[in-house]
């Protein structure tokens, strides 16, 4: 008895982690569609996607006619921030190639060399799979932000000074694509 006792204990225990797990998701895609609301009232030419739990808003269209397949390859500089509700600031900025990200997050580096285009293919599932679903449909040219729940991004793993369960924004600026 009191092994079945334990058993239901787990279970109700689990099953009250996984809704609060949900309910942390909840909140942040809340807060995601606020934030895009808010960054495209009363702009006509806002353009915003949304594919697989990425919501990518565009700040400025691309140039070029080709639209990047889920199998692609895009070279693109970025600046990666915790989501907190609102624009990013330094203070949230994780990660980044681009120099003038990290100059205005304070970020002082010796070695430069981290300051170039990342080329990564969609195939390879290199990326989170929140990044990943933002950038299909990018074109040549474009800057956008891609934004996504933890729930598609490093879920409950802290990874470097990105807490468990965090929502996500990246700043992207693509360099190219191919679809080849």
């Amino acid at each position: 008895m009191k092994r079945f006792s334990r058993i239901l204990l787990c279970l109700f225990l689990a099953s009250c982690t996984g809704q609060a797990l949900q309910q942390t998701y909840d909140n942040q895609e809340k807060k995601i569609d606020s934030f895009v609301e808010t960054q495209t009232k009363g702009k006509e030419d806002a353009h915003v996607e949304y594919n697989g739990g990425s919501v990518r808003l565009v700040i400025q269209e691309g140039t070029g006619e080709t639209v990047l397949a889920d199998k692609g390859t895009v070279s693109f500089y970025y600046a990666g921030y915790v989501f907190t509700g609102s624009t990013p600031s330094g203070s949230n900025l994780f990660a980044t190639n681009r120099k003038e990200s990290a100059d205005a997050a304070g970020w002082q580096l010796t070695d430069e060399s981290v300051f170039a285009v990342t080329t990564v293919s969609l195939e390879e599932g290199n990326l989170i799979k929140g990044l990943q679903n933002g950038l299909v449909g990018v074109k040549e040219g474009e800057e956008c932000w891609i934004l996504f729940s933890g729930k598609y991004g490093y879920g409950k793993k802290a990874i470097g000074a990105v807490p468990s369960k965090s929502a996500q924004i990246y700043h992207i600026w693509i360099e190219s694509i191919s679809n080849d």
